[in-house]
């Protein structure tokens, strides 16, 4: 069997306090030097929690910093449901939203690499946790193509949607893409939604 995080559901108030302060002290200390700066046992003291209740809730820092970007995705979908964004079609929305997803990741650039690394590194045993960063994202397009039950197509062309952004966003990471490109392949991308 292998390790995974402890699921967020399954935890009583005070526990959820530690996990978020756990995910708090990693975004912390990502932001300020991206993946190295990760390190479990600085976590474990940010937070001010025992390294061996770090281990039981995050087995690795790979699983650490997908739960961080579970996190960011969490507030992200909750910002937008307060603020949705403008545009007149699907595809406009969907622009809107995932650019406005990429201007949060820019104003973070070191949090972002982390936890994009971190999902690229992550291997079967960080499955559930991947499985859930993807579920949100597609969330949070569906959210933005105001669809109540998606068509079997419309959902395929949110995974090309989604694909493309991370595509996107990887590659503005590492410099082969400018902010010009990104907004550009993401516009292209997000019309699939109205075919």
């Amino acid at each position: 069997m292998t390790a995974q995080a402890r699921p967020a559901a399954a935890l009583t108030q005070r526990q959820e306090a530690r996990r978020r302060s756990i995910l708090r002290a990693s975004a912390e200390l990502a932001g300020r030097g991206g993946f190295e700066a990760v390190q479990m046992r600085e976590v474990a003291e940010a937070a001010d929690v025992a390294l061996g209740t770090l281990y039981r809730y995050f087995p690795s820092k790979i699983h650490l910093l997908v739960a961080v970007m579970q996190d960011q995705l969490d507030h992200l979908r909750t910002t937008l449901r307060k603020r949705p964004p403008a545009g007149e079609s699907a595809a406009e929305r969907v622009a809107e939203t995932l650019m406005r997803a990429f201007r949060a990741l820019q104003r973070e650039p070191h949090l972002a690499e982390a936890m994009v690394r971190a999902l690229t590194f992550a291997d079967r045993g960080a499955g559930a946790e991947v499985e859930a960063v993807s579920r949100r994202t597609t969330a949070i397009i569906v959210d933005a193509t105001g669809l109540d039950r998606p068509s079997p197509e419309q959902l395929s062309a949110v995974r090309v949607i989604e694909h493309t952004w991370y595509s996107a966003l990887i590659a503005w990471l590492s410099g082969r893409a400018s902010i010009d490109q990104v907004r550009t392949d993401i516009e292209t991308a997000s019309r699939l939604i109205d075919r």
